[in-house]
C-alpha cells in the first residue's frame, strides 16, 4: 500500500506543555543541530536507518530520507509552563546542557516564552506555580484552544502537534466522567476535579484536530472520552511515558532472558533523581502513577500466566528517591535474581548512570515528527506503532501491551514500510536457501 500521504510542506509547530528539563533540552538540541554544532544522537527519525526489500538488495536509507517527515529547519517551538522563565533561562536552571552550548543558541531560546499553564495544584502538590490560567476547566480548555490557534496564526504554521513534557500527575483511575465524550464535556463545564490538567491540553488539541503524544504516565488520552474525540476529529494520539533510563534497560534485557527461557525470581529497582520530575515524584500520590507505569513492563514481557515455572513467583519492586545533588543525572540500580538449568541460581546487577532528559529529548522529537506524519497519512486514534518510545504503551481496548523493544521496533518499521508501499519484512529468510536447493 502507498497511501495518499500529504507532503510535509510549510512549517510545523511543536507545542510542549511543560518547558522544563526535557522540553528545553529538546529545543536547545534541535537548534544546535540546525547550526551544525551537534548531532541528533538517539533520534531514530534523524539517525536511524531502515532495511527495505531483501538483504541482497542492500537498501538501507535513513528513516528521514524514506518517510516524508518535517524538516528540522521547518519547526517552530512553543509551549506552556507554570513559571515565567523563557527557554534559555529554564535550560540554564535545569543544568542538563553545558552553558557554552546553550549560549550558542541563546538568541533562538530567549525568543521562546511560555504561555500561562492550565494547572491544578492537587495534581502536582510539590510544585509552586506562579504562571497559571484561571477559570473553570471548560474555560481553561477554551483558553488553551485559543493559545494553539493564535500560535499557529502568528507563526504562519501549516500544522501543529502537542507533546506533553510536563510533570507526572497524581495516580487515579478512569471514572464515569471519562467514559464518553458527552460526559467529559459536561464535566468540563461542571469544573469536575477528576479532569486532570493534562486532559485539558489533550482535549483542546484533539478538538482542533491536533495530534497529541503523552510523555508522562498520566491517564490523559488513555480514556474512552478522548479516544472517542480522536476518532471524531481523525487525529492521532500516542501514550504514555517516555521510555528512558531504567525501563529502557528492562525492555532490552528482559526479552533476552525470556528468549532463552531463563527464570526470574526477583527484580529490584531503585533510582535517585534530582530534577523537577524528581521533586514531583517525591509525593507518594505522584510516585504511584510512575510506579504503575513501570511495574507493568516485566509482566507484559514475561507473561507469568503463560510461563508459571519461570516467572510465576517473580517479585518486582521499584523505588524512586528525590536527591537534589544529582539534578537531571538519574542513577539507577537493578538487582536481578535469575535461575537457569536445573534451577541453579545466578544474578545480574546493573548500575546505569544516565541523563534523563538526554534520553527523553530525542524521544519527544520522534513522537512529534511521527505524530505529524501519521496525521498527514490519514491515521487516527491510538498509534500503537509508536509504543517503541513509551513505557506504558496505549493499545486498543482489550489488547495487551507489547513491551519487548525489539518487537516494538519491528512493528514501527513495518508500519512505515506499509504506508510507503514497501514489502513487510518477516526476517524468515527461507527463500534464500530454498533458491539454493532449487539451483542444485
Amino acid at each position: 500500500m502507498k497511501s495518499n500521504i500529504k507532503p510535509a510542506e510549510g512549517k510545523l509547530g511543536i507545542l510542549l506543555p511543560g518547558l522544563g528539563a526535557v522540553a528545553t533540552t529538546l529545543i536547545a538540541g534541535v537548534e544546535a543541530v540546525k547550526k551544525g554544532i551537534s548531532q541528533p544522537v538517539g533520534s531514530l527519525t534523524q539517525m536511524g536507518t531502515i532495511r527495505l526489500g531483501k538483504r541482497t538488495e542492500n537498501r538501507r536509507p535513513k528513516v528521514k530520507d524514506f518517510v516524508p517527515l518535517a524538516d528540522l529547519n521547518d519547526i517552530v517551538w512553543g509551549g506552556w509552563d507554570v513559571y515565567t522563565d523563557n527557554v534559555y533561562e529554564s535550560a540554564m536552571n535545569a543544568k542538563v546542557l553545558e552553558p557554552g552550548l546553550l549560549y550558542a543558541v541563546k538568541e533562538e531560546l530567549e525568543k521562546i516564552k511560555p504561555m500561562t499553564a492550565a494547572f491544578d495544584q492537587n495534581y502536582a502538590k510539590n510544585l509552586t506555580a506562579s504562571h497559571v490560567k484561571t477559570g473553570t476547566r471548560y474555560e481553561l480548555a477554551q483558553q488553551v484552544m485559543e493559545d494553539i490557534q493564535n500560535f499557529k496564526a502568528s507563526n504562519g504554521l501549516d500544522r501543529v502537534v502537542l507533546v506533553w513534557c510536563g510533570s507526572t500527575e497524581i495516580y487515579y483511575e478512569a471514572s464515569d466522567v471519562h467514559s464518553t465524550l458527552d460526559k467529559f464535556e459536561a464535566g468540563l463545564k461542571a469544573d469536575d476535579k477528576l479532569i486532570a490538567p493534562s486532559m485539558i491540553y489533550a482535549y483542546a488539541a484533539l478538538k482542533l484536530g491536533v495530534p497529541f503524544a503523552n510523555g508522562a504516565p498520566n491517564l490523559t488520552v488513555d480514556i474512552p472520552a478522548l479516544i472517542e474525540l480522536a476518532a471524531i476529529t481523525q487525529t492521532p494520539i500516542a501514550g504514555k511515558d517516555f521510555k528512558t533510563g531504567q525501563t529502557l534497560m528492562k525492555t532490552i534485557l528482559a526479552p533476552g532472558l525470556a528468549a532463552r527461557s531463563l527464570g526470574v525470581n526477583g527484580w529490584f529497582s531503585t533510582n535517585i533523581l534530582g530534577n523537577r520530575d524528581g521533586l514531583v515524584l517525591d509525593d507518594p500520590d505522584n510516585f504511584k502513577t510512575k510506579e504503575v507505569s513501570k511495574l507493568g513492563v516485566l509482566e507484559d514481557i514475561f507473561k507469568p500466566e503463560d510461563n508459571p515455572e519461570l516467572y510465576g513467583d517473580i517479585f518486582h519492586k521499584i523505588r524512586i528517591n528525590y536527591y537534589p545533588p544529582h539534578g537531571d543525572n538519574k542513577e539507577s540500580w537493578d538487582n536481578i535474581d535469575i535461575f537457569g538449568w536445573l534451577g541453579y541460581k545466578m544474578q545480574i546487577k546493573i548500575n546505569f548512570l544516565c541523563r534523563d532528559s538526554i534520553l527523553a529529548a530525542p524521544i519527544a522529537l520522534d513522537l512529534a515528527l511521527f505524530s505529524d506524519f501519521a496525521k498527514r497519512a490519514g491515521m487516527s486514534g491510538v498509534q500503537e506503532w509508536l509504543s517503541f518510545y513509551l513505557k506504558s504503551p496505549q493499545t486498543a481496548p482489550g489488547l495487551p501491551a507489547e513491551n519487548d523493544i525489539f518487537k516494538q521496533l519491528i512493528k514501527l518499521e513495518n508500519t512505515l514500510r506499509y504506508l510507503m508501499g514497501e514489502d513487510l519484512i518477516t526476517h524468515l529468510g527461507l527463500d534464500y536457501y530454498e533458491e539454493l536447493v532449487e539451483a542444485k
